[in-house]
């Protein structure tokens, strides 16, 4: 059973078996980060709708505008595999509460899955429950063009 902080509290939460098999691929995929500069590894899982798990960490780089972020990781991941519909994403961080996505990683999530389920967790068993919507409001997308 997991750990859910709200407020500074924590208190259990049950993951449904699809939500653990995230968490559990999104933590190992995180050791396997390359972060020699920022010392911050991020690992995340994408689940398609048709239930692919795909796998993305983060890639740093010495310029670091080059920096590839696990959440796009697993996202090329998945669209090179030909996916483009998405129903859930965990996204490891040792930090806590655990940390969200990126804005940059926010706008490349919202191309395919608007409303996506987030699971944002760390090795202590935390976890926080968000959707994309409510960390990118008035998204910039293809209607605002």
């Amino acid at each position: 059973m997991a750990k859910a902080s709200k407020g500074g509290r924590t208190a259990a939460v049950r993951l449904r078996k699809i939500e653990q098999a995230l968490v559990d691929a999104a933590l190992s995929v995180r050791k396997k980060a390359y972060a020699p500069y920022s010392r911050f590894k991020v690992g995340a899982a994408l689940l398609t709708d048709d239930g692919e798990i795909f796998l993305g960490c983060n890639v740093e780089n010495a310029s670091y505008g080059a920096t590839i972020c696990a959440e796009r990781h697993a996202v090329g991941n998945a669209v090179a595999a030909g996916k483009r519909e998405f129903v859930q994403l965990a996204i490891a961080t040792s930090t806590s509460p655990p940390s969200p996505p990126c804005g940059i990683c926010r706008q490349v999530l919202g191309e395919f899955a608007p409303k996506l389920k987030i699971l944002l967790v760390n090795p202590k068993g935390e976890v926080v429950r968000i959707r994309l919507d409510k960390l990118l409001p008035m998204a910039f997308s293809s209607q605002s063009l």
